[in-house]
């Protein structure tokens, strides 16, 4: 098998499972629990806070762990009361984009890498939006955002709103699922107040994440119950994926600038060896992604030809691919229906080797072959 998916999911890694494995077990006491060993598990469910939280500049009793990137999205949102608006990017993950909807959130427009365009923002922001959200790295393209910069732009808004006596508050989200594993993300150098991590893209355990809040934001739970994480996500703590979610940080942490390099070489190696194909994330995107058009081919058909090859490849996002659905991200930065039908998207990661590389460029370039003579 040749994995090139892994902005879609990632395995759980060795040490992650094994870090998780004695709080399905011998550990399994409810950390709210009063008698001593369900207070060990409390302090080291707290420890597994504070490491991811560490790694992002911040202290533990500013994460609310949630059950994935998804729900961690939503609570961000809870930020916008009746009387105040959002803005999100055009490119934005179906969880930030559709609740922005619900909340009749106006789209920025991004340019055709998917970079936000900074002066679309500005044109944008009203003195009833409180809330921005822009994901630190797109999760179709891998493109990388201009956070800090967005952040500026924040800031003089503030202090225009002050000038003038006005008490909306302005806050930026940022959603770095795909971010972490190449990135050095800290939340005072990019300038956020709400940020949304996901164990699930950097081989830890699925369904496990977690909303950095900074002190000034208030939100509202999404349901209530035991008062848990500060009485903002209710219910028994999942101290195993916890736990796991710490140490996949802590090793992708110690592993960065080593990706980073060995994820620019692979993919420099399939730009050179495959044929025929248009990039589409010529710019700012991460080093494990590559985005590939097609033209004139249809890209389902290759994935299905691929897969028979023992090769995983997407469209896209995993859960617009599965209901078949146009990408919405492809559409943002101007590519045609066809070329929507055409592209493909690459992401490498630490199931693949080298070796494995060369490979896919040669059993890719086969398929696209077969399917240009079926076509012609």
């Amino acid at each position: 098998m040749i994995y090139l998916d892994h902005a879609a999911g990632t395995p759980v890694s060795d040490r992650v499972l094994k870090a998780m494995k004695p709080y399905f077990t011998e550990e399994f006491f409810n950390p709210s629990a009063a008698y001593l060993p369900a207070k060990r598990v409390s302090a080291d469910y707290e420890a597994a806070k504070g490491v991811i939280a560490h790694t992002i500049g911040a202290k533990a009793h500013d994460l609310v762990m949630t059950a994935g990137a998804t729900e961690a999205n939503n609570l961000a949102f809870s930020t916008v009361a009746l009387d105040g608006t959002c803005l999100y990017l055009a490119t934005e993950h179906d969880s930030v984009r559709k609740v922005a909807e619900k909340h009749d959130g106006a789209s920025i427009a991004v340019d055709k890498n998917g970079r936000i365009l900074l002066d679309d923002l500005k044109a944008k922001i009203t003195d009833e939006t409180m809330l921005i959200s822009v994901a630190l790295a797109n999760n179709e393209l891998g493109t990388i955002q201009p956070l800090s910069e967005i952040a500026a732009i924040i800031r003089k808004v503030r202090l225009d709103r002050l000038s003038r006596g006005i008490k909306q508050p302005l806050y930026l989200h940022s959603d770095a699922s795909q971010a972490l594993n190449l990135l050095n993300v800290n939340v005072a150098r990019l300038g956020v107040d709400l940020l949304t991590l996901n164990a699930a893209k950097i081989y830890g355990p699925k369904g496990v994440g977690c909303l950095y809040v900074s002190h000034d934001v208030k939100l509202s739970p999404l349901f209530v119950g035991g008062g848990q994480e500060g009485g903002l996500r209710s219910g028994t703590e999942n101290v195993p994926g916890v736990i796991g979610f710490a140490k996949a940080v802590e090793d992708t942490a110690a592993h960065l600038n080593g990706n980073r390099k060995k994820y620019a070489q692979w993919k420099q190696i399939l730009l050179s060896e495959l044929q025929g194909y248009e990039l589409v994330n010529k710019k700012h995107s991460l080093d494990n992604f590559v985005v590939l058009c097609y033209n004139g081919i249809d890209a389902e058909r290759l994935i299905f030809l691929l897969e028979e090859k023992g090769v995983y490849v997407s469209t896209g996002a995993a859960c617009a691919a599965s209901k078949g659905e146009k990408s919405h991200v492809l559409s943002a930065i101007g590519l045609s229906d066809s070329e929507i039908a055409g592209s493909l998207r690459l992401t490498l990661g630490e199931t693949n080797t080298k070796e494995q590389i060369h490979e896919a460029a040669r059993l890719i370039n086969e398929a696209v072959e077969s399917e240009r003579r079926r076509c012609a």
